[in-house]
């Protein structure tokens, strides 16, 4: 964190990573992760059974294995990248404002970095989750921890927090810019850009949660901008990492991949609009397994584009929505 006296703090939050990629590490994290009643809509005396009983025996271990292919010399690629998110947005907003960074899940956590935000003076903060699209498992569950967080506060610092993003232009012109430079350095001419949000079971959009709806609008603003930039490249939307046996939103994104190379789709490029960062979701399930699943049913070339990271159009998405959240409180 800078050494200034601002009164104006900047928590950026994102979901969480384990401290190794180890088994013990992973059971910790997936413990904490799946005990959370925003994730896992289940009562508590008929889901804690099977947690503790089957998922925290069989699935550390795997889990562990997928950390340990894309862990970096810096930790988790999702610990680094948001660090390196709240570094840069710090030198684009300068001394007037504190930026720092937290995991809803694991470390740092958000109760930790307000304090500390608070014990360097922040009178006001602004709790910025980096989820695009609002979901009650995501958004709703770092609303639920921040209160929790203040809740154990005496003194407690001003608090806004940032609103889902999934429409906004600074957002979309983002994706619009980082996505049709990556496309056009590939080495060959994908066919079809594949969209991959994250997947959520299908009773949370039955039930209200409006993930799916901005979802697809992200996809359609997304899609109207590439037309002009990728003309003729095809683009649809998928939705990636089911858990359990319950129906999950559609269609799935491994599937999407198998079926289209058995139709004889030969090059994929994968974007995964709704991850902020890059991290286990996209190196590890779509750029090895998704890759494995593709070539398999007879795809040859895949192409898994970065997220948006801390490169050039991100950091001005992330200094555009923090800029307008600070008005009225920072005029910097």
């Amino acid at each position: 964190m800078p050494d200034n006296t601002s009164d104006i703090g900047v928590l950026l939050v994102n979901l969480g990573t384990p401290d190794a990629p180890t088994p013990g590490a992973v059971r910790r994290y997936l413990a904490q992760f799946l005990s959370d009643p925003r994730v896992v809509e289940i009562p508590a005396i008929a889901w804690k059974p099977i947690l503790h009983g089957v998922i925290l025996r069989t699935r550390p271990a795997k889990s562990a294995h997928a950390y340990a292919q894309v862990w970096t010399p810096q930790g988790s690629p999702l610990a680094a990248i948001t660090a390196a998110q709240a570094r840069g947005l710090q030198a684009l907003l300068g001394a007037g404002v504190r930026v720092d960074w937290a995991m809803r899940y694991g470390n740092p956590s958000i109760p930790a970095r307000l304090q500390a935000l608070k014990d360097a003076g922040c009178e006001r903060v602004l709790v910025a989750p980096l989820y695009p699209q609002y979901c009650a498992a995501t958004t709703a569950s770092v609303m639920d921890s921040l209160g929790e967080a203040l809740g154990a506060m005496r003194r407690q610092p001003a608090v806004r927090t940032l609103p889902p993003y999934y429409a906004d232009d600074a957002y979309i012109s983002a994706l619009e810019e980082d996505i049709a430079a990556q496309v056009s350095a590939l080495d060959f001419a994908p066919e079809m850009l594949l969209l991959s949000f994250h997947g959520m079971p299908e009773r949370t959009r039955t039930l209200g949660d409006p993930y799916h709806a901005q979802c697809i609008e992200t996809a359609r603003l997304l899609g109207q901008r590439l037309a002009s930039r990728l003309p003729g490249l095809r683009i649809e939307t998928s939705f990636q990492s089911r858990f359990g046996p319950a129906k999950w939103l559609e269609p799935a994104t491994e599937t999407v991949l198998e079926e289209e190379a058995r139709a004889g789709t030969r090059r994929i490029a994968i974007a995964a609009p709704g991850f902020s960062a890059d991290c286990v979701e996209t190196l590890e399930e779509l750029a090895i397994r998704g890759r494995e699943v593709f070539e398999s049913a007879g795809g040859e070339r895949l192409a898994v584009l970065a997220c948006l990271n801390d490169r050039a159009p991100g950091m001005t998405m992330l200094e555009r929505l923090v800029r307008r959240e600070l008005s009225g409180w920072w005029h910097g």
